[in-house]
This record gives C-alpha cells, structure tokens and sequence, in this order.
C-alpha cells in the first residue's frame, strides 16, 4: 500500500492530496470512518470540478478506497489503510506530505490519546498479543478460503503424518483402539495387537464381508467379524461395512487427505453432546420476545433436535443399535427461580418432539438471593460464570453418566463456560458467537469507561478473547461474521487489534487465518416454518385466531393501534425492542414516507408494550422513542404494535398469514450477526427485505429471493420497499415471484440436516487431530488462564460486591 501513496505524491494527484488533507485537517471531526471518509472526498470531488473517473480510478480515489479510518492529531493524519480482507497497514501522513509507517503499538496509543486515557508512563499498559501461540500452527494464505478451515486443516496435517508410513498406520491404530461407549469396546478389539496386523485383518475382513449379500443386517455376522478383532461401529449392514473397510483399506494402502476425511466422518466418536446457552429465559414456551432471548434459543432448540436426530442416524448406519447405543444432548442453561410463569425454574425440561434431548438448567450460586434468584440481563451476568462451571461439570456427569463427547459455546457468556467445562475435562470445545457486542456498539473498546457501568464491555471484550483463542474450532454463520467484506471488517477481525485504554492493548487477538474457523450457518425449524401454500399442514383455527391479533383484534394488554383500512398490504417485523434490531428506525421510515401509508399497513411484534412492564433498559428507552415516533407522525389507523409472546408454533404461522395478505417482512436491524427471522420469513414465502450490514448480505441474494436495504438511509429504505409494491400492483405475479425465490434459496442452502451433518464431521475431524497432533496447546492454554485469573476475575468480583448491595 505504501506504493499506491507514493504513486499519489509521484503524480499530479500530489496537490490533490495536499488539499484533501487541507480539508480533512480544518473539519472539528478527529476521527472519521469509512463512510465519513467517502463522503468528504466525494465533496472535495465536487468543489473542484473533479472529472467522474476521478472519483474511483485516480490513484488518490483508490487510496481513499481502501482507506478504514482517519485520526487527526494536530496537524498529522494517521490513515489506517485495508488494503485486502483481513489485513491492516497504518500510515502517518504530515502536513509536508512525508509518510511514514506507523507500529500497531504507537496506533494503540495514538487511540488512547484521542480520548484522553493515554497512560503518562509509556510501557505500563499491559499488551496481550497472541499471535507467538499460532506461529507453530498451519494458517491459511488465501482471504477466500478463511471459514474453510476443517479442509485446509485435514490438508496440511495429512500431508505431514503420510510421510512417514509407520507413524500414520501407528497413529491411525492408536486411535481406533480408542473408542468405546460405557465400557463397551467399539471398532477394534486386542485380537488386533499393532498397526501391521491392523492392515491384515481389515483386508481378511474386506474379503469375508464382500462374499455376503449386501443388505444381510450385521448381527448375523457379527461374532465372525469379532475373531477377526472388529467390534461394533463399521456398519450395520454388510454393505456398509465393506464400504467403510475399503475406504480404510486404500486409506492404509494409498492415504489421501478426502478419504481420510471421509473415513473419519464414518466413526462413532460422538454421542453426548452439551450445548451452552446460558444467560436470557431458556425455555419452549413464553420466552420469545423476552430480553436476551429471541433467536438464540430457537437457534439452540431446532439444533438439540437436529443433532440428535442425526446422531441417531449415524449410530445406526455404525451398527450400534443392537448395542443399546443412544445419543444424549443436553441444553445447559440457568435455573430461574422467580420464573414468571415460565419453565425456567425447572431443573430438567425434555426438548419436544425428541427421545433423549433436555434443557439441563443449573442455578447461580446465592451470593445475593434478590440477583440470583432474577433473570440477570447478559451485560451483568459476568460475576457468576466459574462458579456456574463448576456446578455444571458434576451436573453433566452425572445426567450423562460419564463425560460429554463435545462442547458446543453459545454467545460470549456460554463460550467462556465451555471454555472452563472443556478444559477441566479435557473435551472439544467449539465456540459460536451468535453476535459479538464489540461491533454491534461503536466504538465500545475506546469508550469502555464510560459504558462500563451500564455494559460491562471490559468483562465481555475479555471473555471473547479467552474463549475464541482456547476453542478447539469456531463456527460461524457468514463468512463476513469472521473477517467482513471488502468495505467493512469483520466481527472476530475486529479482536485483532483494539485498545482498552488503561487496561490493556490488544497487539494481536486472534488469528483470523487460523484453520480453527468454519462457516456452517444454521437451518430453519421446517416442522414450524414452511411456505404458505402448504394449505394441509395448517391449521384453520391457529390461522383465524392469529388473523384477528394481527389486524382487528381490540385488547389494550395485547395490542396498541388500530388500522383503518386492515386490507392494505401488510409491512410486518418482530425483533426484540432494543436499538440494535432498529424497530424504531422501521416506525420512523414508515412516518416519513406518506406514499408508503396510503399504500400499506406497519404491523409490529417486539416485547412489552410499557415502560412499567419491562426489566431491561434499552428496551424502556425503544418503548419511550417508539410512542413518541408515533405521535410525531400521527400513525393511528395505520400502525400495530403486538406486544405478545408468541408459541412457538404461532411464530411460524403469523409469518404465512402475513403471506396470506401478500405483505412483505422487513428486517431493519443496524447489525445483524446472521438474520434467523429472514430466514423464516423466507420460508414461509414472504417476501424479505433485510438488513445488508451483517448476515443477510450472504442470505439474500439482491431483487433476486428479497431486497437489501440501508436501515440508515430512511428515505432509500422507504422507496425500495415502496417500488417492490408498485411492481406487485402492476404485476400481481411478481410477488410470487419473489415468495418463490426466497423459499427455495432456504431449502437449498439452510438447513438443519445439512448443518447438523457438517458440524459432526467438523468435531470428529478435529477430534482426531486434537489426538494426534504433536502439538502441545497448553502454552496457549496457561496463558489463557492468566488473563482469566489477572484480568476477568478480579472485574468480576467489583460486579458481584455492586450486586450484593442491591
């Protein structure tokens, strides 16, 4: 990059630069970002009579391109430049135009400076820097292939375990004399004494199964498989079991790294697994719609259910159901024990509409029964998490009568649980985060400070860093949740480099080529969502009653507004009522647009419907600016605010009543890690407008299958809502155009089997590879623990004395 600036002051673009920077140094504004960046030279561009191409292919239009952030100090601007996805170089710019490379260091406290927490003794500040513990580890070159790690892993490591033959067979024979299930002994047994006899058998096994008719069921064979050294676990069928034998076979003859994927996929290494959501209402019924709840728990539901339907499947494709082999999965939550009228106060909960699936639910420890005993928002539930852990483990154990086969972490707060759970244990911990706050809130490391006693972010910020570094591997929705777009940096790519100024400098946070991240997005629930032409499943009394609450019904507890004229087309959204989701911004386009209200209706489902009803601050502030939003654009006989909570099976048919009325789902949330409720609007054949910072920029594929939108450009989201009507008035079909699109964009890429099946293969890959890899984690480990020790508990504790004094 620094040659494309040289390329500017080489040029007659050189006094171009001079006079932007001219600009930029007699604005009031210190600190610019991308847009503001953009929009100030587009200005320079106009003011000076700058031809079109100027614009975007001068050398100065490609610098400012790529250009993320300027700070301004003094007469010196510091352009913090992305030439490329994942990478970051920094420059100082002085007013005679001398350039000079800037440390991540001097830009830490250059960031420090600008708000006045720089430390007086230069080198006081604690510096985190993990990039020393990936050195010895294989990372990816190539930006496009990051979120393909599991491929890249089982590459590379294949590739050095083949080269010794002995060590590989050792290894592989090493590893399959492992597996067992409560004492029962899986896969091989000590008539197979070493790596060479291993080779033999699988060939006299091949030999035998291969004579046999291909359906007959293994119990019939199963005692001559026995003497050869096979147990349980190669098929359940003759079939299946010469199919696995071959792929071993050329696998110990010629190896290659898809077959030993392949091969590894096949065996079963997992049957109990914990899933771990731990702050918000965990429940079934009467949590949606509550603060802190929302999609993650019907991300964490419709998962349980799918990896136990799918674990049942592999354990009887292995052979083992003879065996009295049955997958566990347990929802680790908290225990609520003033619950209001929810299950959350209930130890054990089965998940419904499955065989050995449970919402576990353990309760804090009693530091202050009036805190413990509440739901505690996820800001402030920091102080209790180790002690929870600890509870946990004996829990788990005992429900699942041994130790779990993986950790899955959910959210910041469950993946620093899972990170104590899977260290004590020594289990795979896979860690998704759902949402990382530190992008959702802007600027939150530099003014930590000052939302410290709202937000927590120094607790929070701390505990993403610990449990994305300890996780075995980490699953992402988007590919852009990991390291963004072209235009704009990704949630995890934002730990790369950060301050906390006067607490800590965060040098390098992450490895963002780390072989450790994968994109597999969720699935939809398609026992509750699915499209509104699917007439036989629905129910006639479900559609009516929910047809009422949305567009006649009178009941002041349920619903605020009335609407004119009902059969107008519907705008419709439900989200949480909090400033991210942006319901607010809805209303506010919505008010401004006087073509959009002649033509259509708003109709909103988001929490609590007064102040005095809710327990979570952001969400009374929604409340106070949504009411007055309202009177502001005397929206009564056009507007519907239900603040319900919705069954879980009404959730999917408010959707295909709204398709029913051909309206349309508008999600407008300011960040949106991955978009479930776009998802289920798509399903059920609504045509979806979404958010395009975030997930749904990979969801949505644009005037294709739904529209992206710009939720803060107010007027451009209005008349792209409002031109998709136009179009469906003039063209009836055209709605149903689009319906149709978005459904089969869901069916072919989000779904529950196809996630399900891909993090299974992922867990037992690196499984296989935590045990034979050479490498030692516990370098990364114990310095992991020491930023617990050191840092998170000690912040922790001053949560926990403020909360006892409530």
């Amino acid at each position: 990059m620094i040659n494309l600036i040289q390329d500017v002051i080489d040029s007659d673009e050189r006094s171009d630069l001079r006079q932007f920077a001219r600009q930029l140094r007699n604005s009031e504004t210190k600190y610019l970002l991308r847009n503001d960046i953009i929009t100030a030279f587009s200005q320079y561009c106009t003011s000076h009579n700058k031809p079109d191409y100027f614009y975007q292919s001068s050398h100065l239009g490609q610098l400012v391109y790529y250009t993320q952030e300027i700070i301004k100090e003094d007469e010196t601007l510091y352009l913090i430049i992305r030439p490329k996805i994942a990478s970051q170089e920094v420059f100082r710019v002085l007013e005679d135009l001398t350039v000079e490379p800037v440390s991540v260091q001097e830009l830490l406290d250059l960031r420090d400076r600008l708000v006045n927490r720089h430390h007086p003794n230069e080198g006081d500040l604690l510096e985190l820097d993990f990039r020393p513990f990936y050195d010895y580890t294989p990372t990816i070159r190539d930006p496009k292939n990051i979120g393909k790690g599991v491929r890249f892993l089982n590459r590379f490591l294949s590739s050095k375990l083949f080269q010794d033959p002995r060590e590989w067979l050792e290894s592989l024979y090493n590893f399959l004399s492992l597996h067992q299930f409560h004492g029962t002994q899986l896969l091989i047994n000590g008539r197979i004494k070493n790596q060479q006899q291993l080779s033999d058998q699988v060939k006299r096994a091949l030999a035998f199964v291969s004579d046999r008719p291909e359906q007959e069921p293994y119990e019939e064979f199963r005692y001559k498989l026995q003497e050869m050294g096979f147990e349980a676990g190669w098929g359940n069928t003759a079939y299946r079991v010469r199919e696995t034998l071959e792929i071993l076979d050329e696998l110990i003859d010629s190896p290659a790294d898809e077959g030993l994927e392949r091969f590894i996929s096949r065996i079963p290494m997992i049957f109990r697994i914990v899933l771990v959501s731990i702050h918000g209402w965990f429940g079934q019924e009467g949590v949606l719609g509550r603060p802190d709840t929302g999609g993650q728990v019907v991300y964490v539901l419709d998962q349980a259910r799918s990896l136990e339907k799918q674990l049942q499947e592999d354990i009887k494709l292995a052979g083992l159901e003879g065996l009295g082999v049955e997958p566990k999965v347990i929802i680790l939550s908290r225990l609520i024990a003033n619950s209001d009228g929810t299950r959350c106060n209930e130890r054990l909960e089965k998940v419904h509409g499955t065989d050995n699936a449970w919402i576990l639910r353990v309760p804090f420890r009693e530091f202050n029964p009036k805190m413990t005993q509440e739901w505690i928002s996820r800001f402030e539930i920091w102080p209790y998490l180790e002690t929870y852990a600890i509870d946990a483990e004996k829990e788990l154990l005992a429900e699942f009568q041994g130790q779990p086969d993986l950790i899955v972490g959910n959210y910041s707060d469950g993946n620093l649980v899972a990170f104590l759970l899977a260290r004590r244990l020594k289990v795979t911990q896979c860690n998704v985060a759902h949402a990382l706050e530190k992008s959702k809130y802007l600027f939150s490391n530099l003014y930590w400070q000052d939302l410290e006693d709202k937000y927590h972010f120094s607790l929070h910020f701390t505990a993403d860093l610990i449990a994305m570094n300890a996780a075995n591997f980490v699953i992402s929705s988007t590919y852009q949740e990991i390291v963004g777009t072209p235009d704009s940096i990704g949630q995890y790519e934002s730990y790369k480099c950060f301050t906390m100024p006067e607490l800590y400098h965060v040098v390098d946070g992450i490895e963002l080529f780390s072989p450790k991240f994968n994109v597999v997005p969720p699935g939809v629930n398609e026992t509750v969502y699915f499209p509104y032409t699917r007439e036989e499943d629905r129910i006639p009394d479900a559609r009516e009653r929910l047809e009422e609450l949305l567009f006649t019904l009178e009941d002041p507890s349920q619903v605020y507004g009335t609407l004119d004229d009902p059969s107008k087309r519907p705008i419709f959204s439900m989200a949480r009522l909090d400033r991210i989701k942006n319901l607010t911004g809805l209303v506010e386009c919505f008010g401004k647009s006087e073509a959009l209200q002649e033509r259509c209706n708003l109709i909103i489902v988001a929490g609590k419907l007064r102040v005095e009803e809710s327990t979570d601050n952001e969400e009374k502030d929604e409340i106070v600016k949504l009411y007055r939003l309202l009177e502001q654009y005397d929206l009564n006989g056009k507007f519907r605010w239900l603040g319900v909570r919705l069954a879980k099976s009404d959730s999917g048919e408010i959707y295909r009543v709204i398709a029913d009325h051909q309206g349309v789902f508008v999600q407008p949330a300011l960040f949106e890690a991955f978009g479930l409720t776009i998802l289920e609007a798509m399903i059920s054949g609504v045509p979806t407008f979404g958010t395009q910072f975030g997930g749904p920029l990979e969801i949505i594929q644009d005037k294709k299958n739904g529209f992206l939108i710009n939720p803060t450009q107010l007027e451009e989201m209005a008349q792209k809502i409002l031109d998709f009507v136009s179009k469906c008035d003039q063209n009836p079909s055209y709605w149903e155009e689009i319906a149709h699109q978005g459904i089969e964009r869901v069916y072919s890429t989000y779904t529950w089997k196809i996630h399900t099946t891909r993090l299974l293969s992922l867990a037992r890959i690196y499984g296989f590879w935590n045990y034979n890899s050479k490498e030692n984690r516990e370098d990364i480990m114990r310095y992991i623990e020491t930023l617990f020790h050191l840092i998170y508990k000690p912040r922790a504790q001053k949560i926990l004395e403020e909360h006892a004094q409530r």
